[in-house]
């Protein structure tokens, strides 16, 4: 009878975490809770992980978030001994999105209110593990399809962006989660000839990535990142380097707002990583976020350097009219202005978002109000409260017409900050004009 290969590498991380066994279970019970999915582990198990059981794969991120928040750095799957994510034998992609989507478009939200959490140690698909693993498809509803079903998705993308960046991702995301179970989902079980499947794929991918930053902009963390993760899968799947690059990106993004600077940069330089041939709006868009991330972390000499980048980069892509990502002058600005608040530089913060908020195209009304919401923190924090109290008041003048939680958030922020200034006739006024207009679940 064979025997097990005792789990150095996890014995390795309990012997430095230096918790007993019970007190591992007790963490990763701990976490399956917070994440919606209880689960009872008592301390004989940690043993058996030891021996050489593998966990179950539910269990392993479970794991992974223990030692990771115990160890105060991110443990991979590698790390501790587990199999990667992606392998040969993981479920289909089609099927976790469908198993996603549809608990996501379900008014009930059944399954996924409690997926906020965010974890610092994501295991990332490597390129190289999936590109070109295409899925083995069933036959499904539709005979064929073809570059015009393509097209359709593609359109549909479109209008789903549009319709985030005008009305925040509350309002759209349930619409996006439901295309993409009702109508993505079964075209890509359905046959097709090889360019098109590929096609297909990356399309789904944009989809997925889409309805993960919505989900982003709703503070589902949780949700989001498995979202992310279906996009990578079916980037790599079609061999979408655009899409992968910019999700990975997008995850660096989620990352640094939430203010695990450290994972930010990894997934910014991964990013840029996996771009050999990025072209210059490109290569601002991916420069942009490694400044934002090296500058959260402390370190302003790389900051500084891929700031440079980002915008020499953005002044040669000029020329071209459309933008990559929404990537425009007023995002450069956007990542200016943190760049320059993260180093310690408020005026050239408040100079910078300004030109940001003045900057942003009309149809992106969310981005606008946010880049306006963070002018006015860096303006109050600057000690200019009656110049803070006016930006505030033209992110009221929007604020009723977008549904996002990220949005929601800085105005509660306002709230806060500006009801210690009630003596000033300013604030008092805004103060008011801000407990009319915000959500009752906002007042408390």
């Amino acid at each position: 009878m064979a025997t097990r290969e005792p789990n150095t590498r996890l014995a390795l991380l309990h012997r430095e975490a230096g918790w007993t066994n019970s007190q591992f279970v007790m963490a990763v019970n701990r976490i399956g809770t917070e994440r919606g999915t209880p689960t009872r582990y008592q301390h004989p198990s940690v043993s058996q992980w030891i021996g050489g059981l593998l966990p179950k794969k539910e269990t392993r991120p479970l794991i992974l978030e223990a030692l990771t928040r115990r160890l105060k750095r991110p443990i991979t799957a590698d790390n501790a001994g587990f199999p990667p994510t992606v392998d040969a034998d993981s479920p289909g992609i089609t099927a976790g999105i469908i198993d996603l989507g549809s608990k996501d478009m379900l008014p009930s939200r059944r399954g996924i209110t409690n997926a906020t959490l965010f974890s610092v140690a994501l295991t990332i698909p490597n390129w190289q593990e999936i590109v070109g693993r295409m899925e083995k498809t069933q036959q499904g509803s539709t005979v064929r399809i073809g570059q015009s079903d393509v097209d359709s998705v593609i359109a549909m993308t479109e209008r789903f962006s549009e319709l985030d960046d005008q009305f925040g991702g509350r309002y759209a995301r349930p619409s996006a989660a439901a295309f993409l179970v009702n109508i993505v989902a079964p075209y890509l079980r359905a046959d097709a000839p090889d360019a098109v499947r590929r096609s297909m794929m990356a399309a789904a991918s944009d989809l997925c990535y889409l309805t993960g930053y919505m989900a982003v902009d709703e503070g589902l963390e949780g949700l989001a990142q498995q979202y992310y993760l279906r996009a990578l899968e079916l980037a790599g799947a079609s061999g979408d380097h655009l899409t992968y690059c910019t999700t990975l990106r997008g995850m660096s993004v989620q990352a640094v707002g939430l203010g695990h600077g450290g994972t930010a940069l990894r997934l910014a330089d991964a990013a840029a990583a996996a771009s050999p041939q990025a072209g210059p709006r490109m290569r601002a868009f991916l420069a942009g976020q490694q400044a934002h991330a090296a500058a959260q972390c402390g370190d302003s000499v790389t900051a500084l350097q891929y700031l440079k980048e980002a915008e020499v980069a953005m002044d040669k892509a000029e020329s071209r009219e459309k933008t990559f990502g929404s990537y425009d002058p007023s995002a450069l600005y956007y990542h200016i202005g943190h760049v320059r608040h993260q180093l310690g530089d408020l005026p050239g913060a408040i100079e910078a978002m300004g030109e940001s908020g003045r900057l942003c195209y009309e149809m992106r009304r969310r981005s606008r109000i946010r880049h306006r919401a963070t002018l006015a923190q860096f303006q109050i924090q600057n000690g200019h409260l009656e110049q803070a109290c006016a930006t505030w008041g033209l992110v009221l003048d929007e604020y009723p017409l977008v549904q996002s939680g990220r949005v929601d958030r800085q105005v509660k922020q306002m709230i806060s900050a500006i009801g210690q200034h009630g003596r000033n006739p300013y604030a008092r006024s805004l103060y008011e004009r801000a407990r009319s207009l915000i959500p009752a679940s906002l007042n408390s």
